[in-house]
């Protein structure tokens, strides 16, 4: 083996020979090459041409789907690259790696920066799509910046990318709501096909609930709608069938009513009218995706005699691929549930191909059950699929459940069955024929005699089982059969399966009281052997019958009933189809697939009993709206106020989008009279964002915090300061984060369905126990109606805490706000103290967690004192840690502030400028806290915590050092 590393000579020798140690000898040659080496080589040319080259051979790569990570230094070094086909590929590889490597994408920052103001707006798309892409809170802000420098770009494509971006942010950073939604309502203005899907997207992503943004651009939509891409038709129309079920009247709404309950004639409403005309179209299209929502739209908004259009559009569906055939299939099924007859002319689409999988085969037939009778399906039984016999047999049985006058050719037809000589086929007959039996019983003895012979044969537990509980709840028309069926059963029971065993106690307990001459001995053979079975089901069922049915001594009052117990009348059971409980979900979605509520499902609203009111979707149209589409947001924000608001005046038209095409339905006369309350509601519009803005605090310089080593300083960026976007306060609000408080959300309004519960520690005694935390809870109602009776239930706490609840709120006006003050005794630690907020409706699962500062009350203490007590609190109770002091965080007042907003506590006198002392104790057990802050000349600080108890003391220190060095 030496000699085949000598040379290339021996080793060409050594191939003809020695094939195998060859080989070895070449993977380890070619495995000590460095990775990619060719490609790091080309990257760092000068060549743009090489440079090209590489770029195409490593986004190649990433297609083939090989990791590439490794040349991302690389890669990286050429964003600035001024050849702008290099730059494209540079762009296209940072989206598919800047999350992965987010300190080395951190670095580059800059050079995306400008990419934003790129002439090209390929690359002005790709910076903000890889300025999206990197997952790290520091640079919300700057991403913040350009996602609204993006919103008011020239170019369509920028736009559109700004509003994929806006889901990004959301998720990295909730607390951007507002101001995104800002962004949301201008892009929803927007009059291009390219940025309506996506931007609908981004609504329906962060602000579902805000169906006011809605209002002025749902003509806009409708009518773009045909051409918009197929993925953003498909979004589109799922929000605007939510959309459309709150803002207009039930169709239907005339059908169920009597003649005497019909008030009015229904008259469809034009915006309605124009959703239903503009979607139709659609049903035509090449994407099975917009097809299926379309007919989910028509099914949940159209009236009944419109709905059949969807029907032979979804028959062209089911000559497609096998997965989209079970998609439309199973919202086939539950639509013929409500339409039965819809899909009847395309009766011959539903049978059963030989080639089709098992599934579809099922699905086929959980529709054709309902509609069609015994005859073809004979074929169906003599599958070698036994999965598909057996839910042949079922569908038999549930067409005979549905179709009465097939009921006695369907139960002739699975009594044939039982002479089958595949046993599956004999077994799930007996189950079904069960079933039907219940239904007539008297008319049917022979064909219990006929069953009550099988048991010799059959030896499936569940069919053995089901005729077994026919002959004991039908022994009276059997009299002569049942008493022999027992005697047979107790020679095998201890041979037989747990659900045959029960059901032969049954039959022997009912045979018991209805024939106990004959029966009486062996039951009470069965019930010895029952008493000692190793199943302790079978056990406890013997000794409760023998008790029951068995008079002694010792029985009580419920052997008197034991024969109305044992032999009351069963009501038949129904025969439904398996998608019969799905209809509560929005068809075409993954929810009603699973049946099962999915992440991100929305609920499909319910009608409203009144009609809102149309004139929300009325928009003023002008000659002028022309001009000013060509106007970029960077040209109006460079203008003079007065020249702002000529602007503003003339943009306000843009955000109700296209309404020349889609006032077809409304009358000239109408929109001119009602022109003058636009203009008021629109000048509303204008104060209530002017209200909003103050929200957003103006923008500081950025420094990087956590990569300062890197980078200095960023230019042209504004970034907020470390509190982004506090929550709006209203007006009657009293619970107010400022200063010390925090405010926690404890109930989002979405989830409260309309209300809302924020809750701060007042950090104020509370009275009636002074050993627990006073919590002061806000809650506000925006929902529409009232909420009642809010109060806390089933408080769950861990061992030793408690709780006292706030006094019960009867009436939460809607719009209307209130705060109430609870206390927990948290117990010294920062358990959760789970409980249920409840209104007259719902209960919603909350949590309180609070921080470690909030544990603790302020007390008084003179210097002399607090040395003496640091004194006594030394070795395991002291905790020490050296920080370096945030930018903001040099002085004395700042350490002050700092340290009272992570814990409460108070300020001891020092004599010192270099040293802060503050006191406190934890409010349940009243064990001292000592905290000392001592600050150096170079930034440095050193934090001392004194405390009884280490783990308090030791998540004090931590929170301290965290709110220093921001």
């Amino acid at each position: 083996k030496s000699g085949l590393c000598s040379s290339g000579n021996t080793a060409a020798k050594r191939f003809t020979t020695n094939n195998k140690d060859v080989w070895i000898m070449l993977v380890i040659e070619v495995s000590s090459f460095p990775r990619h080496d060719d490609l790091k080589e080309m990257l760092d040319s000068n060549k743009d041409s090489l440079k090209l080259e590489a770029m195409k051979r490593i986004v190649a790569m990433i297609a083939r789907g090989k990791n590439a990570s490794d040349l991302f230094p690389a890669v990286v070094k050429n964003v600035a690259c001024k050849n702008i086909e290099v730059k494209k590929l540079v762009y296209v590889y940072l989206v598919r790696y800047a999350e992965e490597q987010q300190d080395l994408a951190l670095l580059s920052i800059s050079t995306f920066q400008r990419g934003l103001k790129d002439p090209n707006q390929l690359i002005r798309a790709s910076a903000l799509r890889v300025l999206s892409s990197i997952r790290v809170t520091i640079i919300v802000p700057i991403m913040m910046l350009a996602i609204k420098e993006a919103a008011s770009d020239m170019s369509p494509y920028v736009r559109k990318t700004a509003a994929h971006a806006i889901p990004k942010l959301y998720s990295l950073d909730p607390d951007q709501k507002d101001c995104l939604i800002e962004v949301i309502e201008k892009l929803l203005a927007d009059k291009t096909t390219l940025v309506a899907g996506s931007v609908v997207m981004a609504f329906e992503e962060v602000c579902p609930e805000r169906i006011d943004l809605i209002h002025k651009n749902y003509r806009k939509l409708c009518n773009l709608l045909i051409d918009v891409e197929e993925w953003g038709q498909v979004v589109i129309i799922n929000m605007l069938t939510r959309y459309a079920r709150t803002q207009f009247l039930n169709p239907n709404m005339n059908e169920d009513k009597d003649e005497k309950d019909k008030k009015k004639p229904y008259v469809m409403d034009p915006d309605h009218r124009l959703l239903l005309r503009n979607t139709k179209p659609l049903l035509q299209s090449r994407n099975a995706a917009v097809v299926m929502a379309v007919a989910q739209l028509y099914f949940h908004l159209a009236p009944k005699a419109e709905v059949g259009v969807i029907a032979k559009a979804l028959v062209r569906l089911m000559r497609s691929h096998s997965e989209v055939q079970y998609v439309v299939l199973q919202n086939v099924a539950t639509m013929s549930i409500k339409r039965r007859g819809m899909f009847e002319p395309y009766l011959k689409s539903f049978y059963i191909r030989s080639t089709d999988p098992t599934q579809i085969k099922v699905l086929k037939l959980s529709y054709t059950g309902s509609c069609s009778c015994f005859s073809f399906r004979q074929t169906y039984i003599k599958s070698m699929d036994k999965d598909f016999v057996a839910a042949t047999i079922q569908a038999i049985g549930r067409c005979a459940t549905n179709i009465g006058e097939v009921r006695d050719t369907c139960l002739n037809g699975l009594v044939q069955l039982l002479s089958n000589r595949d046993e599956l086929v004999v077994a799930e007959s007996v189950v079904v024929i069960k079933k039907l039996l219940q239904m007539q019983p008297e008319q049917h003895s022979d064909i219990i005699k006929h069953m009550a012979k099988l048991t010799d044969n059959i030896q499936v537990p569940m069919a053995r089982a089901s005729i077994l509980w026919l002959i004991g709840e039908y022994c009276e028309h059997v009299p002569k059969i049942a008493p022999d069926v027992l005697r047979k059963m107790a020679k095998t029971f201890t041979n037989e399966e747990d659900i045959v065993k029960l059901q032969i106690i049954n039959l022997a307990a009912k045979l018991y009281l209805t024939n106990s001459k004959q029966t009486k001995l062996l039951t009470q053979y069965v019930l010895n052997l029952a008493k000692y079975d190793q199943n302790y089901d079978i056990r406890d069922r013997a000794r409760f019958i023998r008790q029951l049915i068995v008079p002694t001594d010792k029985s009580g009052a419920l052997s008197k009933y034991a024969k109305k117990l044992f032999l009351a009348l069963k009501p038949a059971p129904v025969l439904e189809s398996p998608f019969k409980d799905r209809d509560h979900f929005q068809l075409g979605s993954l929810s009603h697939l699973l049946n099962a509520k999915a992440g991100g499902y929305q609920e499909l609203p319910d009608w409203p009993e009144a009609a809102p009111d149309p004139s929300v979707r009325n928009v003023e149209v002008k000659e002028s709206v022309r001009a000013v589409e060509t106007v970029t947001a960077r040209d109006r924000g460079q203008s003079s106020e007065e020249e702002g608001k000529k602007t503003e005046s003339k943009n306000k038209p843009r955000r109700g989008g296209s309404d020349t095409e889609s006032g077809e339905d409304k009358d000239s006369e109408t929109e001119s009279s009602e022109s003058e309350e636009e203009e008021s509601e629109e000048e509303s519009e204008e104060e209530t964002k002017k209200k909003k803005k103050h929200y957003c605090r103006p923008c500081a310089p950025f420094h990087g915090n956590g990569y300062g080593k890197d980078i200095k300083t960023f230019p042209a960026v504004c970034l907020a300061d470390h509190a982004i976007f506090p929550l709006p306060v209203s007006t009657n609000q009293t619970i107010t984060p400022s200063g010390n408080l925090k405010t926690y959300e404890l109930l989002h309004r979405i989830t409260g369905e309309g209300l809302s519960v924020e809750y701060c520690f007042s950090r104020q005694p509370f009275s009636p126990d002074p050993h627990m935390v006073a919590v002061q809870i806000q809650f506000t109602n925006s929902a529409a109606s009232e909420a009642k009776n809010l109060h806390i239930e089933d408080a769950k706490l861990q061992s030793g805490m408690r709780m006292k609840e706030f006094p019960e709120i009867e009436t939460l006006p809607a719009g209307e706000t209130v705060s109430v003050v609870m206390g927990i005794d948290f117990c010294d630690s920062t358990q959760a103290a789970n409980f249920q907020l409840c209104t007259h409706t719902r209960k919603f699962f909350v949590s309180i967690q609070p921080p470690v500062g909030e544990l603790m009350m302020p007390i008084f203490m003179t210097e002399n004192e607090f040395k003496k007590e640091q004194g006594q609190l030394m070795g395991m109770n002291e905790i020490t840690e050296k920080v370096t002091l945030g930018e903001k965080c040099h002085g004395e007042h700042a350490v002050i502030q700092r340290v009272t907003t992570a814990a409460n506590l108070s300020r001891v006198p020092c004599g010192s400028d270099k040293e802060c002392r503050f006191a406190g104790k934890t409010v349940t057990s009243g064990s001292l806290v000592l905290v000392s802050v001592v600050t150096k000349d170079n930034g440095a600080a050193q934090v001392t915590v004194n405390c009884e108890k280490m783990v308090i003391g030791t998540m004090l220190v931590k929170d301290i050092l965290q709110t220093l060095t921001q």
